[in-house]
């Protein structure tokens, strides 16, 4: 069965309400933070109490909205969980108090109540480590913070019960840093198994493009971004492009994932219609190309969602848009259900 998902955040469909009434309303669903700065200077006491309330606060706001996702139609159980769960988890100053009785206990029982819940509602779950993991950094100390980073995610998704067998749970990053292809490599015997098991490479609009991934399909699947290779290429992968074959050969079996979001709603007022295919050259003549990385609200051009459509046969497809939840839902009462 295809899926359709949206990434970490819930949004509230009653948009009208104040926003102090919508804050109130998501946070309970929203992981929260802290600073580094905060964490250090509280003092010790007050810094362990507060830790412990953001890592409660984040684990039963995912719980709950794990809650919300299985009340979804079927086809759009899919989730991205947030990478802020475990404030600071990789950071050498913060990391001893994870490792205290009281935090083990809380994470063990909320993390493996939350790989229960998704295992028994069938909802397909995955992280998305930041743009600071640079596993293919020239950096020695790039690359191990970035090595840590990645672990920090292993560490949960061990803890939910997954990552012991090939992509039971994705974990996906970009190739980056100076190295690229040869740093991911170089690195790659230092990953954990639980790390190598749920690992992707998605290609960016960029530096490092679908072909930079395939060259480690060997080692982990390729997650196409239609979005960031449309910028990178200049246009849009055909649905019959070969590559599309040899993509979805990496996943061995594993239903592949591609991510899907659309360039600012804003370009409507400069004269670019929902109906029509946005091309690269007629873009450019009126906007900056960093203006195109940024993510929609919704998906309001209807070329592009059709476009889209043609690959769920194959692939379940993670949205990437600021409405989160609002957004793939309302994708799915118009062109799906």
């Amino acid at each position: 069965m295809p899926r359709l998902g949206f990434a970490c955040m819930y949004r509230h469909p009653h948009r009208s309400l104040t926003i102090k009434a919508l804050e109130t309303i998501e946070r309970t669903f929203n992981p929260r933070t802290t600073t580094l700065r905060w964490m250090t200077g509280a003092g010790e006491a007050a810094a362990r109490a507060k830790l412990l309330e953001l890592v409660q606060h984040n684990l039963d706001a995912q719980l709950r909205l794990l809650a919300y996702v299985s009340e979804l139609p079927p086809m759009l159980r899919m989730l991205r969980l947030s990478s802020d769960l475990l404030p600071l988890y990789s950071h050498p100053a913060v990391a001893p108090l994870y490792r205290e009785p009281a935090f083990q206990a809380l994470m063990a029982e909320r993390f493996a109540a939350i790989g229960q819940l998704a295992r028994e509602q069938n909802i397909r779950l995955s992280f998305h480590p930041g743009q600071y993991c640079v596993l293919g950094s020239d950096r020695a100390e790039v690359v191990e913070n970035s090595l840590a980073e990645f672990e920090y995610h292993a560490d949960m998704i061990r803890m939910m019960g997954f990552g012991q067998a090939f992509q039971d749970f994705k974990c996906n990053i970009h190739i980056a840093g100076r190295l690229g292809v040869a740093g991911i490599r170089q690195v790659w015997p230092r990953l954990s198994q639980v790390a190598r098991n749920v690992i992707t490479f998605e290609n960016d609009e960029k530096t490092y493009g679908v072909d930079d991934c395939l060259a480690v399909a060997d080692l982990a699947p390729v997650v196409l971004d239609i979005h960031h290779c449309w910028i990178h290429e200049g246009d849009y992968m055909a649905p019959n492009d070969p590559r599309i074959e040899r993509i979805i050969a990496s996943w061995r079996g594993v239903r592949p994932v591609m991510h899907y979001s659309q360039p600012p709603e804003h370009l409507q007022a400069l004269g670019f219609d929902a109906g029509t295919k946005l091309t690269l050259p007629a873009l450019l003549d009126k906007v900056n190309k960093r203006d195109l990385y940024a993510h929609s609200a919704q998906m309001w051009n209807d070329w592009t969602n059709r476009y889209a459509l043609q690959f769920l046969e194959r692939f379940d497809i993670m949205f990437e848009a600021k409405d989160k939840n609002l957004a793939t839902l309302d994708y799915y009462r118009r062109y799906v259900a």
